[in-house]
């Protein structure tokens, strides 16, 4: 799905969370940004430079609150969640949490997810 920030710009990242009736069509293919309460990317090889820098910096710019950047770490690939939240003065990201085995979180929703189960995938 995009996200419609401009009509120049609609990234479309890995994984995102839209606010209650956001969704109006199953043929639905986009979101307005405002409608938009986190951002996932999932980094590859491919997108890095995207999902590091111009991703970011446009979710921030637009007014996605939050951000969340999903990294393969180390020798055996774990998983590790970046979590981010939207300064509202400077309207950066602000790094609120490097989760290596675990994320568990309350904001912007309680969610607790084992990261090291994909280790036995």
């Amino acid at each position: 799905m995009a996200v419609v920030i401009d009509r120049r710009n609609c990234p479309e990242p890995d994984v995102l969370v839209v606010r209650k009736g956001a969704v109006h069509s199953r043929t639905q293919t986009s979101y307005p940004v405002a409608d938009v309460l986190l951002a996932v990317e999932v980094v590859s090889p491919d997108s890095e430079s995207r999902d590091h820098d111009t991703k970011p910096h446009k979710y921030a710019a637009a007014g996605i609150e939050h951000f969340w950047l999903v990294e393969m770490e180390g020798e055996d690939d774990h998983a590790v969640v970046r979590v981010y939240e939207r300064d509202p003065v400077t309207k950066t990201y602000t790094c609120t949490g490097v989760h290596r085995d675990r994320l568990k979180l309350t904001v912007p929703f309680d969610i607790d997810i084992d990261l090291t189960a994909i280790d036995e995938m």
